[in-house]
Protein backbone atom coordinates (compact mmCIF):
# COMPACT_ATOMS: atom_id res chain seq x y z
CA UNK A 1 0.00 0.00 0.00
CA UNK A 2 1.39 3.58 -0.72
CA UNK A 3 0.03 5.06 2.44
CA UNK A 4 1.80 2.92 5.06
CA UNK A 5 0.18 5.07 7.95
CA UNK A 6 -3.45 3.83 6.54
CA UNK A 7 -4.34 0.01 7.22
CA UNK A 8 -6.25 -1.56 4.87
CA UNK A 9 -9.26 -0.87 7.67
CA UNK A 10 -8.94 2.78 7.41
CA UNK A 11 -8.96 2.84 3.79
CA UNK A 12 -11.99 0.27 3.36
CA UNK A 13 -13.77 3.18 6.06
CA UNK A 14 -12.62 6.27 4.15
CA UNK A 15 -13.82 4.73 0.95
CA UNK A 16 -16.46 2.53 1.22
CA UNK A 17 -19.18 5.64 1.32
CA UNK A 18 -17.70 7.54 -1.73
CA UNK A 19 -17.58 3.79 -3.29
CA UNK A 20 -21.13 2.69 -2.65
CA UNK A 21 -22.38 5.51 -4.60
CA UNK A 22 -20.28 5.39 -7.55
CA UNK A 23 -21.27 1.13 -7.76
CA UNK A 24 -24.85 2.84 -7.15
CA UNK A 25 -24.90 5.71 -9.85
CA UNK A 26 -24.41 2.72 -12.69
CA UNK A 27 -26.29 -0.49 -10.96
CA UNK A 28 -29.84 -0.31 -10.09
CA UNK A 29 -30.39 -2.73 -7.45
CA UNK A 30 -29.48 -2.09 -4.08
CA UNK A 31 -28.46 -5.62 -3.27
CA UNK A 32 -26.14 -6.04 -6.66
CA UNK A 33 -24.50 -2.93 -5.89
CA UNK A 34 -23.83 -4.00 -2.12
CA UNK A 35 -22.42 -7.98 -3.77
CA UNK A 36 -20.27 -5.64 -6.14
CA UNK A 37 -18.66 -3.13 -3.19
CA UNK A 38 -17.78 -6.64 -1.02
CA UNK A 39 -16.16 -8.36 -3.88
CA UNK A 40 -14.10 -4.76 -4.95
CA UNK A 41 -13.14 -4.67 -1.23
CA UNK A 42 -12.36 -8.87 -0.74
CA UNK A 43 -10.11 -7.92 -3.82
CA UNK A 44 -8.58 -5.29 -2.12
CA UNK A 45 -7.84 -6.95 1.07
CA UNK A 46 -6.09 -9.80 -1.27
CA UNK A 47 -4.26 -6.94 -3.52
CA UNK A 48 -2.43 -5.86 -0.46
CA UNK A 49 -0.67 -9.30 0.67
CA UNK A 50 0.83 -8.93 -2.99
CA UNK A 51 4.40 -7.43 -2.38
CA UNK A 52 3.60 -5.56 -5.63
CA UNK A 53 2.03 -1.96 -3.61
CA UNK A 54 -1.04 -0.42 -4.45
CA UNK A 55 0.20 3.21 -5.19
CA UNK A 56 -3.71 5.44 -4.98
CA UNK A 57 -6.05 3.05 -3.15
CA UNK A 58 -9.08 5.08 -4.02
CA UNK A 59 -8.42 4.89 -7.79
CA UNK A 60 -7.41 1.47 -7.61
CA UNK A 61 -10.65 0.73 -5.80
CA UNK A 62 -12.83 2.35 -8.75
CA UNK A 63 -10.94 0.87 -11.12
CA UNK A 64 -11.57 -2.74 -9.37
CA UNK A 65 -15.67 -1.83 -9.36
CA UNK A 66 -15.96 -0.64 -12.71
CA UNK A 67 -14.67 -4.06 -14.10
CA UNK A 68 -16.72 -5.70 -11.42
CA UNK A 69 -19.89 -3.90 -12.83
CA UNK A 70 -19.21 -4.56 -16.68
CA UNK A 71 -18.45 -8.58 -15.52
CA UNK A 72 -22.31 -8.26 -13.65
CA UNK A 73 -23.71 -6.91 -17.17
CA UNK A 74 -21.58 -8.96 -19.44
CA UNK A 75 -23.09 -12.29 -17.21
CA UNK A 76 -27.00 -11.29 -17.27
CA UNK A 77 -26.61 -10.84 -21.10
CA UNK A 78 -24.96 -14.53 -21.20
CA UNK A 79 -27.91 -15.81 -19.75
CA UNK A 80 -29.25 -19.12 -21.63
CA UNK A 81 -32.38 -17.79 -24.62
CA UNK A 82 -34.10 -20.11 -26.12
CA UNK A 83 -33.35 -21.96 -29.62
CA UNK A 84 -34.09 -20.10 -32.75
CA UNK A 85 -36.94 -22.27 -34.80
CA UNK A 86 -36.64 -21.63 -38.14
CA UNK A 87 -40.02 -22.65 -38.05
CA UNK A 88 -41.13 -19.85 -35.83
CA UNK A 89 -41.93 -17.17 -38.88
CA UNK A 90 -40.95 -14.68 -36.23
CA UNK A 91 -42.20 -15.94 -33.25
CA UNK A 92 -38.58 -15.64 -31.51
CA UNK A 93 -38.60 -11.72 -30.96
CA UNK A 94 -42.74 -12.27 -29.77
CA UNK A 95 -41.64 -14.86 -27.15
CA UNK A 96 -38.81 -12.46 -25.94
CA UNK A 97 -41.35 -10.07 -24.80
CA UNK A 98 -43.72 -9.38 -22.47
CA UNK A 99 -46.48 -11.21 -23.22
CA UNK A 100 -49.94 -9.57 -24.53
CA UNK A 101 -52.11 -11.82 -22.08
CA UNK A 102 -49.76 -10.52 -19.57
CA UNK A 103 -52.24 -7.99 -18.02
CA UNK A 104 -52.25 -4.09 -18.59
CA UNK A 105 -48.99 -3.30 -17.79
CA UNK A 106 -47.29 -6.45 -19.63
CA UNK A 107 -49.46 -5.39 -22.99
CA UNK A 108 -47.80 -1.42 -22.20
CA UNK A 109 -43.85 -2.73 -21.50
CA UNK A 110 -44.78 -4.60 -25.28
CA UNK A 111 -46.07 -1.81 -26.71
CA UNK A 112 -43.39 0.36 -25.62
CA UNK A 113 -40.82 -1.90 -26.65
CA UNK A 114 -41.74 -2.57 -30.19
CA UNK A 115 -42.53 1.06 -30.54
CA UNK A 116 -38.65 1.71 -29.36
CA UNK A 117 -37.61 -1.23 -31.12
CA UNK A 118 -38.89 -0.27 -34.65
CA UNK A 119 -37.81 3.37 -34.10
CA UNK A 120 -34.10 2.45 -33.10
CA UNK A 121 -34.01 0.40 -36.78
CA UNK A 122 -35.40 2.95 -38.65
CA UNK A 123 -33.15 5.27 -37.47
CA UNK A 124 -29.79 2.84 -39.00
CA UNK A 125 -28.91 2.87 -42.15
CA UNK A 126 -30.11 0.83 -44.30
CA UNK A 127 -27.52 -1.99 -44.22
CA UNK A 128 -26.98 -1.90 -40.96
CA UNK A 129 -30.72 -2.41 -40.39
CA UNK A 130 -31.10 -5.34 -43.09
CA UNK A 131 -28.02 -7.41 -41.52
CA UNK A 132 -28.99 -6.97 -38.01
CA UNK A 133 -32.72 -7.92 -38.99
CA UNK A 134 -31.13 -10.94 -41.25
CA UNK A 135 -29.22 -12.00 -38.74
CA UNK A 136 -31.10 -11.37 -35.12
CA UNK A 137 -34.68 -11.52 -36.33
CA UNK A 138 -34.72 -14.03 -39.35
CA UNK A 139 -31.90 -16.34 -38.17
CA UNK A 140 -29.97 -16.01 -41.41
CA UNK A 141 -26.18 -16.90 -40.76
CA UNK A 142 -23.22 -13.97 -42.08
CA UNK A 143 -21.66 -16.91 -44.81
CA UNK A 144 -25.42 -17.09 -46.30
CA UNK A 145 -25.89 -12.85 -46.05
CA UNK A 146 -22.51 -12.74 -47.77
CA UNK A 147 -23.00 -14.98 -50.68
CA UNK A 148 -26.49 -13.58 -51.22
CA UNK A 149 -25.25 -9.46 -51.08
CA UNK A 150 -22.12 -10.10 -52.27
CA UNK A 151 -20.61 -8.04 -49.22
CA UNK A 152 -17.32 -9.31 -47.25
CA UNK A 153 -18.25 -11.34 -43.45
CA UNK A 154 -16.19 -8.73 -41.99
CA UNK A 155 -18.18 -5.82 -43.33
CA UNK A 156 -21.46 -7.88 -42.30
CA UNK A 157 -20.05 -8.26 -38.78
CA UNK A 158 -18.95 -4.24 -38.62
CA UNK A 159 -22.50 -3.20 -39.79
CA UNK A 160 -24.34 -5.39 -37.35
CA UNK A 161 -21.72 -4.46 -34.32
CA UNK A 162 -22.85 -0.92 -35.28
CA UNK A 163 -26.43 -1.70 -35.28
CA UNK A 164 -26.28 -3.57 -31.71
CA UNK A 165 -24.46 -0.69 -30.50
CA UNK A 166 -26.83 1.63 -31.41
CA UNK A 167 -29.86 -0.20 -30.95
CA UNK A 168 -28.37 -0.61 -26.63
CA UNK A 169 -27.71 2.65 -26.41
CA UNK A 170 -31.23 3.90 -27.85
CA UNK A 171 -33.56 0.99 -25.93
CA UNK A 172 -31.76 0.84 -22.80
CA UNK A 173 -32.93 3.30 -21.38
CA UNK A 174 -36.34 2.12 -21.74
CA UNK A 175 -35.13 -0.86 -20.61
CA UNK A 176 -34.10 0.37 -17.24
CA UNK A 177 -37.50 2.45 -17.21
CA UNK A 178 -39.69 -0.79 -17.32
CA UNK A 179 -37.22 -2.60 -15.56
CA UNK A 180 -37.53 -5.93 -17.99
Amino acid sequence: MTEPAEGITDIVARERKRLFGFIRRRVADPGDAEDILQDVFHEFVRACSLPEPIEQAGAWLVRVAQNRIVDRFRKRREEQLPEFDEDDDGIYLDQQLPSPDGGPEAAYARSMLLAALSAALDELPANERDVFIAHELEGTSFNELSASGGVNVNTLLGWKRRAVLHLRARLQPLYDELDW
